[in-house]
């Protein structure tokens, strides 16, 4: 099972890490965004760092609507205790975790300031 807690910003967050080259770990704090379908969104300075391998580039929609093309790189992540080979769209925004992560768990939320965020492993 994974914790984390809603911020001031009433966004439900949990922290993982992202491996990259050279055992490299970064730590990452991402905000939960059940309307987006991919993995995970990092900003390229955190990709550069990490040495991430690009892998193609993808059309993705927006909330607003409009259209965006993402670079997506290949990634490996600590989720839940295991290691997960993920793709990881390329966006300068605070990190996203997407429903591509939250496959196979479930999310709660308690909704309000300081409640805690839960994912945990379907049966």
């Amino acid at each position: 099972m994974m914790t984390g807690i809603v911020n001031p910003r009433r966004e439900a967050i949990i922290q993982f890490a992202v491996l990259g080259e050279n055992n490299q770990r970064q730590g990452i704090k991402a905000v939960i965004d059940t309307g987006y379908t991919g993995f995970l969104t990092l900003p390229s300075a955190i990709i550069t760092k990490l040495g991430l391998t690009w892998y193609m580039q993808e059309e993705g929609i927006l909330g607003n609507g409009s259209l965006c093309l993402f670079n997506v790189f290949e990634a490996t992540v600590i989720w839940d205790g295991h290691l997960k080979s993920i793709e990881v769209n390329e966006s300068e925004t605070d990190p996203l975790v997407g429903m591509g992560l939250l496959e196979g768990y479930e999310l709660n939320i308690q909704g309000f300031v300081g409640g805690l965020v839960t994912i945990k492993p379907l049966p």
